[in-house]
């Protein structure tokens, strides 16, 4: 007996992925992203851990918010989350496209190469032609950082996306 299109379950290895779940991984992703950073900024480098987010916001309110020691700075930091978020959702969107057919082992391997790819090219040619104060972050936390939100990211859309009941 055939059935309408209609009658069918969510199409979770189809033509098209849950762009709703693909959103979710983009924010939990870009969550572990600054948590990492902030957390590998302190930990093993010994600085502030709000000078990541005041990097991220002097994309938006320029390098003068640099100058100075990295303190706590509200405005700095919802700045930061208004660029951030947004960025980590296009990507868990693009990650979800790239990964909706693809079973857990995989899209991970597939989320890491995503990762690696992101870190070079926002840490060379963007951060060379735009943002050069993200040159002083290039080295291996913001490498394994980036590395970490592809995985992440990766791995929520595959537990999250929706599945035939």
């Amino acid at each position: 007996m055939a059935h309408a299109i209609s009658d069918r379950p969510p199409n979770v290895l189809g033509l098209s992925a849950d762009w709703k779940a693909g959103a979710w991984a983009g924010v939990i992703a870009g969550l572990a992203f600054v948590m990492i950073e902030m957390l590998g900024v302190m930990l093993l480098q010994g600085q502030s851990p709000w000078g990541p987010p005041r990097m991220i916001a002097a994309m938006a309110l320029g390098p003068g918010i640099l100058e100075g020691p990295a303190a706590f700075n509200f405005k700095y930091l919802m700045t930061a989350m208004m660029i951030h978020i947004p960025m980590s959702v296009a990507f868990g969107l693009f990650l979800a496209w790239a990964v909706h057919r693809l079973q857990m082992v995989a899209a991970l391997a597939v989320g890491l190469a995503f990762g690696i790819a992101m870190y070079l090219v926002n840490f060379y040619p963007i951060a060379d032609a735009l943002f050069p104060w993200f040159a002083n972050a290039r080295g291996m936390l913001s490498a394994v950082a980036h590395a970490m939100f592809g995985i992440i990211a990766a791995g929520a859309y595959v537990g999250l996306r929706r599945t035939p009941s």
